[in-house]
């Protein structure tokens, strides 16, 4: 591979030495001589040179007594040396040390004088002799020392550092020369992030030195740290000669930050100066975390008088000691013969006096007899004796390797002075003990071991700060003991014992989990409560683990708790209440079988079938021992036995209660005579009856426990909190074939019971049954809707309240009477009295209704270079060529092939002082400019060299960021952007196709790590993640490539950002095609984008797809035709030229040999039919590049000699000479070039020479044998505003892999619209899992960090991305339910309107006149109100409806239940009045009945007047029932008020009930108080059913219940007081005579 350097020349040069001379400041003469750099000042005067005059040397100031402890230190060393007997014997060192000032460039002039001499004018003696030194000892800080190592890196000339630690100087790739004594930062990065993390500090500030120590370590540091956990809040650069305004900067940004922890990367130097700053802006109480920099400096101590640093912990060189070496520093005496100006300057600076002092100055006179004992500074400051034993042991490694390099034994054999590389060789393999044991060794990086102690800054008792080993760190330890810390013996910042908090957010605890705050780091988090259902039981959780089906989150949400399971127990007052009522009626049941056991033999007992009477006794004893079992906790026997015993033993009780109502409806036919219907009826029938009903039920149960049966099922969906464990009925239809057919047997025996209404009353229990089968009835069809709706363990207790009040009804209707009469009325316990011997009363007339519900290259050639080095030649012979661009000047060149390597500085080199071995150096070349180099490390290392030479540089191709930095490269140019804008652009490239997951790989070069770190940053702003960095060179080893293929293979990510050259590139591609590994998306830069050598490499195929950005493509005039016309024949010395003409056309241009099969040229060879990369000038980018290089030069050239005297831009506007023009003067009119290219193009440089940022994005659409196609998708200028500067063209991309889709890199799916990010433990924040919202939070956006909570009126939609209003749930005209209930509701007020019309139409007929026509007409209207009034339920509440629907319904159903008692009261009244002497009708005539009615009705009104003044109804929205959904209901205000308009109702009703049955041994023709007495009975039961049903149900079906029972009751009474009336007044006319409702007919009547 071959590069090239290029420098112009005109004119006849002098011979003389390049730049200003530079002298040591100690030295001595010995046989063989070590150099020393140190910076004996600390700073220097800040000359802004425009080069409008010679630049004058740096102006050093401020004298820094460590470097003159260091200096001593190598004076101890060397003298110790030479007085060894046994080390170097007969051989002396001498030395020489020069100031570099702490500036990189005069660290490397020194390194040049070390290297080359120093003298002015050349010598007269041959130019041949060695280096001056074998091995420079220095520098302190690492930015000079890697300049100076990279200047004197490829002539191998050793250099030993004490206390240069930054990291990168450990690749002997860039520094091979350079070793030290102190270890690397990357262990003492890693330690302080370790001790960071000891210390629980995860939100830290970092304040770093801005040079290469600071820089490197602070990068390692961070990425050690972030690896831990840690975030830098902040990370301010530093130096001790910034401007008031970057202070003010860094003051303000520590002022404002959250944290107190500081972690200092700081030379001592600067944190001399920062200490000043601290102070004056009263920046106290921070805890420190330091390096070895400065924490073991005492004069640093010494300076801190406000203890700024008190508490300060960090990483020290361990302590040392050298015998003898600190009375030596102190002795300064010596000096004087080794640098008398020096001796002076400290002297003067020790003891504050001045040799010769200033007229009128106030300072003393020196006398140089001065005491040095009585001066404390930090000269005579010993605590940075590990420093100094790190120099004596870097002399002694020389000193060693020269011994065995001389092979001294008693004395030393040779004595000539080695060349450099052997004593680097034999450096490298040194390994001694020094005087006080201490082994010293260099691995193969050039460092020493890693041991540090660490150190806490505490206050002495003479209120100095102190210094206390507190811990140590030994990296050749296993990471978990690596570090020890007695933490107790620390003393904290402000003189706190206790280890001080920093954390950017306090650390979540447990039930709680962690969301990154937008644009903040990692550490910065919210701690959001986990929601329901969710638990967090570590602290910091990034995620919240939902509970297992059976589990649900503790209040705390720290840990799932088994789910309360709900099951009506035994425990509770409901289950307690619930056997207790079930017992009562076993206990009964058996009390009134007991009774019939006893009295068997009496006629009453009898005469109602005792078989049956027991049977069904023992039936309903089953009744309600079944319902215990519906009680406790379902398991799979009792599921199936609670369904099963309960029909089993209903239809039991049934079959019985039929069998009597059969019998009884058998004996009556009995005594008719002929009648012999008894026989087909008789004990044997009854008794199969009772077994064939039963066992049909129990076929029903046996096939639904066959094949479905009931099962224990914990349902998990109505409440999240609690599981209700109940029974799964399995097969539904089996449940209902049960009820139903329970219902069948409770109707037909109810239809039996209701046509045996006209038996006798002393034998008939008809009625009886009747009354039972009605509440059975009632009971049962409102035990529908209430189980239907009623949750949890209250479907139970419904199902088990129905059974206990129907059982309850048919033990109390059928079975209490006759144990009246058995226990309290003997007398009627008679054969006689129930045969009916006694007076008849007329037959009952009932009357009922049953409502029912429906619910490879080729060659090592480098063509493009070949093509960059002619098209230099072509741009100068055009330059020659015009006659308005340098006239009568020539412009000259010479083209270096550097082969890739470093040695582009021994190239650098031979421009400035001629390549050749002169004799005399008499007329050396005078280089006005250098084009080149194409590679950005090579460029730093020689611009660095020849900006102290002030000699420009113009590279067309390195981009490197860092070249842009003018102290370090003042005189470098370039004619291509700045990686700084390519990074950039590339990371809004990759965002803008949504690739937030890629790899990144690049070179190892000082190109690729800055362009990636560069990348990184901007990509990190642009939320883009990278899984995996790697970096290499074309130079290392396959295995290296191989390892690197592996981790592609293995990664997600299906993007890969590239910063390497096309030399890596191909190396890459080709084993990746090796390995089959295909589909990769390429994003590159200009350095292999374009490169014509890719369509000759293997592999090549695997680029197609690749995008990235390059520089504009040009077009050059007439350089095509002059690439095709080169021939060897013009350049015959040129054996590269002939390599590659041979290479093209597969000949020989040397005479034939054995070996070589080859054709001989024969001349007629042309490029003009060769195509390829040198010859293509289709795609002309950087080779344009090249030749607006040499345009500038030459324009900078042409204005310099066309200078007019007198308006020149130098001293009292003199211009150049031209015989004698000085680099530094052509370097400032390059500074000031601005033409215009031929194609319009304008060339100028920014202060930094950078040229403009502008770049075509360009896309490989294809790679073919001898071309690329290239398609221009985009543009990017990084002049414009951030918004404008990247735009995509409308061109379609044929994508990596063959893809016409955009391919998909991204560590985890965009998370949609109603989940949020949950970044995955460890990973980058692009790594996340995408957590739905829960119930009731949403997330609008895309990637949602969290998700927010919507309103307490809104719940989030099935997506969870939108709040949307809860649905409000009521009792609606436009559902199902609410049509029906209005429907029924609508009937009932027809019905009740039908009946008043026929009463009207019918008043004066005898029975509406007999029934209280005026109270039966108020009754109606009553009763049509109350059907109104369950209107006013349905519908959205309101102030208005909750307050009318309640009262409305009290008043109205008062009203109808006034009503009905002032009817039962007259009949009562009205057959009382038929008694002789009687006159009670007058206490209850019409006006008492309306006052009864208006009394009555008011004292309601009252009750609601009260209510709706104290604590009215209103509308209320319960959104604790459910989450999903709003329950709008009518609140009822007051309890007491609701439950007294609901008591005084069922007062009144209880009363009625009671009157009319105390009338119902009335005639039956004039009585209807058997009619008020059914109706009132279904009111009541209805009543009591609706209480639990109303307190259990939710939602709309609470209301739909009120209405379901308003409607039941209202029917009840309109069905059963007036219905029997409409019958007789419409079908039986003949019945509506005053003669037979007066009862003066004995004719039986039959309906």
């Amino acid at each position: 591979m071959r590069k090239h350097i290029v420098h112009l020349k005109f004119g006849e040069p002098q011979c003389k030495l390049r730049g200003i001379p530079f002298y040591p400041l100690l030295q001595k003469d010995g046989d063989i001589t070590l150099g020393g750099i140190f910076s004996f000042h600390s700073t220097w005067k800040n000359n802004k040179n425009s080069y409008s005059e010679a630049p004058t040397s740096l102006q050093c100031n401020s004298l820094n007594f460590r470097a003159f402890q260091y200096a001593q230190t190598v004076l101890y060393a060397v003298e110790e040396i030479n007085n060894s007997s046994s080390l170097l014997p007969g051989v002396s060192l001498g030395y020489k040390i020069y100031d570099s000032c702490g500036s990189m460039a005069m660290g490397v002039s020194a390194a040049m004088a070390l290297s080359n001499g120093y003298d002015h004018t050349a010598s007269e003696g041959p130019c041949t002799k060695s280096a001056q030194v074998l091995a420079i000892i220095g520098e302190t800080s690492s930015s000079p020392c890697m300049a100076i190592a990279t200047s004197i890196g490829p002539f191998r000339i050793p250099m030993i550092s004490h206390y240069a630690t930054c990291a990168c100087l450990s690749d002997k790739s860039k520094y091979p020369s350079f070793l030290r004594t102190i270890p690397s930062d990357y262990y003492q990065s890693r330690a302080l992030a370790e001790l960071v993390k000891k210390f629980g500090w995860t939100w830290v500030g970092a304040i770093r030195t801005d040079d290469d120590y600071g820089n490197n370590g602070m990068a390692t540091f961070q990425a050690a740290a972030e690896q831990m956990g840690i975030c830098l809040e902040y990370s301010m650069p530093f130096f001790r000669n910034y401007p008031q305004e970057k202070v003010l900067q860094l003051v303000e940004q520590v002022r404002l930050s959250t944290t107190r922890i500081v972690v200092a990367f700081l030379s001592h130097l600067d944190l001399e100066v920062l200490l000043d700053v601290f102070a004056e802006h009263d920046l106290v109480g921070y805890q420190w975390v330091g390096t070895e920099g400065w924490i073991s400096d005492s004069y640093i101590a010494s300076l801190d008088r406000h203890h700024i640093l008190s508490g300060a912990i960090g990483l020290s060189i361990p302590k040392a000691q050298v015998t003898g070496l600190k009375d030596f520093i102190l002795d300064i005496q010596p000096l004087n013969s080794s640098g008398n100006a020096i001796f002076t300057e400290l002297w003067e600076a020790l003891f504050k006096c001045k040799f010769t002092p200033l007229k009128k100055s106030v300072e003393k006179t020196c006398t140089g007899q001065e005491d040095l004992s009585g001066v404390n500074n930090i000269f005579t400051d010993m605590s940075l004796t590990p420093i100094f034993n790190n120099v004596y042991k870097g002399v002694y490694a020389v000193a060693h390797a020269l011994h065995q390099a001389l092979d001294c034994k008693d004395t030393c054999v040779a004595k000539g002075q080695p060349e450099p590389h052997m004593m680097l060789k034999q450096l490298k393999k040194t390994r001694f003990k020094t005087k006080e044991g201490e082994e010293v060794f260099f691995d193969a990086n050039g460092d020493p071991a890693a041991k540090y102690e660490i150190i806490n800054w505490q206050p002495r008792k003479d209120g100095q700060l102190g210094f206390v080993t507190v811990g140590l760190y030994d990296a050749s330890l296993a990471a978990n003991i690596r570090l020890s810390v007695n933490g107790g013996s620390i003393l904290w910042a402000k003189n706190a014992t206790e280890v001080p908090l920093s954390v950017c957010s306090d650390s979540c605890p447990p039930g709680t989990r962690k969301a990154v705050q937008k644009g903040k780091p990692v550490c910065c988090y919210d701690c959001i409560p986990c929601g329901e259902g969710e638990i967090s039981n570590e602290t910091d959780s990034i995620t919240c683990v939902p509970c297992n089906q059976e589990y649900w989150s503790n209040r705390q949400r720290v840990k799932c708790l088994k789910k309360g399971t709900e099951y009506l127990s035994h425990k509770e007052i409901m289950g307690i209440l619930l056997t207790i009522f079930s017992v009562i009626g076993t206990c009964l049941t058996c009390v009134v079988a007991i009774i019939f056991f006893k009295y068997k033999r009496t006629p009453l007992v009898k005469a109602n079938n005792s078989e049956l009477s027991f049977l069904l006794l023992f039936s309903l004893m089953l009744c309600f021992l079944c319902s215990l079992t519906f009680i406790g906790r379902p398991s799979e026997w009792s599921c199936m036995l609670r369904h099963t015993a309960f029909g089993i033993t209903f239809v039991l009780c049934i079959s019985c209660v039929l069998g009597k109502t059969i019998v009884v409806l058998m004996a009556f036919r009995a005594t008719l005579p002929g009648s012999n219907v008894m026989k087909w009826f008789g004990p044997l029938q009854q008794r199969l009856s009772v077994l064939g009903f039963t066992l049909i039920q129990v076929l029903i149960c046996v096939l639904w426990l066959t094949i479905s049966p009931p099962f224990p099922y914990k349902n998990m969906h109505h409440y999240k909190e609690k599981i209700i464990l109940e029974c799964d009925v399995g097969s539904a239809v089996g449940f209902w074939a049960v009820l139903g057919y329970i219902g069948l047997l409770a109707g037909l025996c109810f239809i039996l019971a209701f046509l045996a209404r006209r038996l006798p009353d002393n034998f008939n229990e008809a009625k009886f049954i009747t009354f039972s089968m009605l509440i059975f009835c009632a009971v049962w069809i409102t035990f529908i809707p209430a189980y239907v709706s009623s949750p949890g363990k209250f479907t139970v207790a419904v199902e088990i309240f129905a059974i206990l009040a129907s059982s309850f009804g048919v033990l109390f209707c059928i079975f209490i009477p006759k144990c009246y009469i058995i226990l309290y009325k003997p007398d009627k316990n008679t054969k006689k009295h129930l045969m009916g011997k006694m007076p008849s009363k007329m037959a009952q007339q009932t009357l009922s209704t049953i409502c029912q519900i429906d619910v490879n290259a080729k060659s090592s050639f480098n063509f493009r270079e070949f093509k960059f080095a002619h098209t230099v030649i072509f741009a100068v012979e055009e330059i020659n060529r015009n006659p308005d661009l340098l006239p009568e000047i020539s412009l000259g060149y010479k083209i270096y092939d550097d082969c890739g390597t470093t040695d582009i500085l021994r190239a650098a080199m031979h421009l400035i002082n001629g390549p050749q071995r002169v004799e005399n150096c008499t007329n050396p070349d005078a280089v006005q400019a250098i084009i080149g180099h194409s590679g950005s490390t090579p460029t730093i290392g020689f611009a660095r060299v020849l900006g102290q030479f002030q000699i420009p540089v113009i590279s067309h191709f390195a981009t490197c960021a860092c070249l842009s930095n003018r102290k370090e490269f003042p005189s470098f140019f370039r004619t291509i952007a700045s990686d700084f804008y390519q990074s950039r652009a590339l990371a809004q490239l990759v965002r803008h196709f949504g690739w937030t997951w890629v790899g990144a790989i690049s070179n190892t070069n000082d190109y690729g790590i800055n362009g990636m770190d560069s990348f990184a940053r901007a990509a990190q702003k642009e939320g883009v993640c990278i899984e995996y960095y790697e970096a290499f060179e074309s130079t290392d080893p396959e295995h290296r490539v191989r390892q690197i293929v592996d981790i592609i293979r293995n990664s997600t990510s299906k993007v890969i950002v590239t910063f390497v050259s096309h030399r890596e590139i191909k190396i890459l591609v080709a084993e990746l095609q090796r390995q089959n590994i295909s589909g990769l998306q390429w994003v590159g830069t200009e350095a292999w984008l374009t490169d014509d050598s890719l369509i000759d490499s293997e592999g090549h195929t695997a680029l197609i797809g690749a995008i990235g950005f390059t520089v504009r493509k040009a077009h050059i005039p007439g350089l095509g035709p002059f690439l095709q016309e080169l021939h060897p024949s013009q350049y015959p010395n040129s054996q590269f030229l002939r390599d590659i003409w041979e290479s093209i056309f597969d000949c020989s241009l040397n005479p034939p040999m054995e070996n070589d099969d080859r054709k001989q040229c024969n001349g007629s060879e042309h490029l003009r039919n060769v195509n390829n990369q040198f010859t293509d000038v289709s795609e002309l980018r950087f080779t344009n590049n090249v030749y607006k290089a040499v345009y500038a030069v030459a324009h900078a050239l042409h204005n310099l000699y066309t200078c007019q005297p007198g308006k020149g831009p130098f001293i009292s506007g003199t211009c150049a000479v031209a015989a004698q023009t000085q680099p530094w003067q052509v370097l400032h009119y390059l500074q000031s070039v601005n033409f215009t290219m031929p194609d319009g193009e304008q060339v100028f440089f920014d202060s930094n020479g950078d040229s403009p940022a502008r770049y075509e994005l360009i896309h490989l659409r294809n790679i073919r044998k001898g071309t690329t196609d290239i398609d221009i998708i985009g543009h990017y200028d990084g002049f414009l505003p951030k918004e404008q500067q990247f735009r995509m063209n409308n061109v379609n991309i044929k994508w990596g892999g063959g893809h016409n889709q955009v391919p998909v890199s991204v560590c985890s799916e965009s998370c949609p619209p109603g989940t949020r990010k949950a970044v995955q433990k460890g990973k980058p924040v692009c790594c996340y899992d995408c957590i739905p919202c829960p119930p009731g939070k949403i997330s609008k956006t895309a990637d949602s960090a969290d998700c927010m909570q919507c309103l307490s009126e809104y719940w989030s939609n099935n997506k969870g991305n939108t709040c949307i209003p809860k649905e409000i749930e009521y009792l609606s005209y436009h559902e199902v339910m609410g049509m029906l209930l209005a429907l029924f509701a609508s009937l009932g007020v027809l019905f009740t309107i039908m009946t008043a019309v026929i009463f009207y139409c019918y008043r004066e007929t005898p029975i509406v006149r007999a029934n209280n026509s005026e109270l039966s007409f108020l009754l109606l209207f009553s009763l049509t109100l109350c059907f109104l009034c369950s209107l006013t339920f349905i519908g959205r509440p309101s102030q208005w409806s909750c307050m009318l629907r309640h009262t409305a319904f009290g008043i109205t159903f008062v009203l109808c239940i006034s009503c009905v008692l002032g009817k039962t009261i007259v009949v009562l009244m009205a057959f009382r009045a038929t008694l002789p002497g009687s006159n009670v009708m007058k206490w209850f005539g019409p006006l008492q009945q309306r006052l009864s009615v208006l009394g009555f009705t008011l004292i309601q009104v009252l009750i609601c007047v009260l209510w709706l003044t104290i604590s009215p109804p209103f509308p209320y929205k319960t959104m604790n029932l459910y989450q999903e959904k709003i329950i709008l209901e009518c609140y009822l205000g007051s309890a007491i008020g609701f439950w007294a308009v609901l008591g005084y109702i069922g007062l009144l009703a209880v009363l009625c009930f009671i009157l009319a049955f105390l009338g119902r041994r009335l005639p039956d023709n004039f009585n209807e108080a058997k009619f008020i007495t059914f109706s009132m009975l279904i009111f009541c039961a209805v009543w009591i059913t609706f209480i639990p049903a109303y307190v259990s149900t939710p939602g709309k079906f609470t209301v739909a219940v009120e209405i379901f029972a308003i409607l039941a009751s209202s029917s009840g009474l309109l069905f059963c007081i007036f219905l029997p009336k409409c019958y007789i007044i419409l079908l039986r006319p003949n019945l509506n005579t005053k003669k037979h409702v007066m009862g003066k007919t004995s004719t039986d009547i039959h309906y």
